[in-house]
């Protein structure tokens, strides 16, 4: 313990790291209690596996066409984005349809991505870190990037919670109060396509789902309060995310599945203690 905070002092790299970390962490907590009451794990998934196609287009432009704002953050960005629009409109469009669409993005973005990433050189480093997470390879850019990102999320929620929560709980009971659940409903989807992007660099797109859902599904055996549950989510992510990268940088392993591992073993953890309880 020692050395990890004396390695604080002189490593600006893990002082990043644990800052976006925590950046990260807000996000997981709010926008995490949201996607595990409302069920929408799957469609998170499809979103997170989806921006692969734009990390890889912006991986080659920035190191094929010299263009250094390409950042793999940036079309992460973009194609998260993106890709909630296109399952927001069918869902609201094409019910039946949506589990083939949601197939589909996740299918396409995966294979763009990969396609890309290949004619990138020096591509298995850097698909190595997108997969499973380096928050040590969070730029300054990057953290600029994480602030905004972080400031539009919690104001739009500051702003919309009670929307949501109707659109949560009860679509039909908040289309009849006059709430436009079409809108909201899709505004939903691109704060979590948003935080999958915070999410991404802290543990990659293949565990991004676990650091999204799994703090919040961990307070919700607690509690059923919703602003109870988003203030638990965020300090078990930061806690997370704090002893992750502690053992992490004490024992040589991945960051990124670190993180995931201890959030999925103290989630397995809280199940068997609550089950002893009931």
């Amino acid at each position: 313990m020692i050395s990890f905070f004396e390695a604080l002092q002189t490593n600006p790299l893990l002082v990043t790291a644990l800052i976006a970390g925590l950046a990260a962490s807000v996000i997981s907590g709010i926008i995490g209690s949201y996607v595990v009451v409302k069920r929408i794990t799957f469609i998170g998934g499809s979103i997170s596996h989806s921006v692969i196609g734009g990390i890889g287009f912006c991986l080659w432009l920035e190191r094929t066409q010299d263009l250094s704002w390409a950042s793999p953050l940036v079309g992460a960005l973009f194609a998260a984005v993106f890709s909630a629009l296109i399952v927001g409109w069918t869902h609201l469009r094409y019910r039946e349809r949506e589990d083939s669409v949601i197939a589909a993005i996740w299918s396409i973005g995966v294979a763009a991505g990969m396609l890309f990433i290949s004619q990138t050189p020096g591509y298995s480093v850097d698909l190595s870190n997108l997969l499973v997470g380096n928050i040590l390879w969070v730029t300054p850019f990057d953290l600029y990037v994480l602030y905004g990102l972080d400031a539009f999320v919690v104001l739009t929620v500051l702003c919309m919670h009670k929307r949501f929560l109707a659109v949560c709980f009860d679509e039909d009971q908040a289309q009849l109060q006059g709430i436009n659940v079409p809108a909201l409903y899709i505004l939903l989807l691109v704060l979590i396509a948003v935080s999958i992007v915070l999410l991404i660099q802290v543990v990659g797109v293949i565990l991004v789902m676990t650091m999204l859902t799994i703090p919040a599904a961990i307070a919700n055996i607690f509690t059923k309060r919703l602003s109870h549950m988003m203030l638990i989510g965020m300090g078990l992510s930061a806690i997370f995310c704090v002893l992750g990268t502690y053992l992490a940088y004490e024992f040589d392993w991945p960051t990124g599945s670190t993180i995931a591992l201890i959030a999925g073993m103290v989630y397995v953890a809280s199940l068997l203690t609550s089950r002893k309880r009931t």
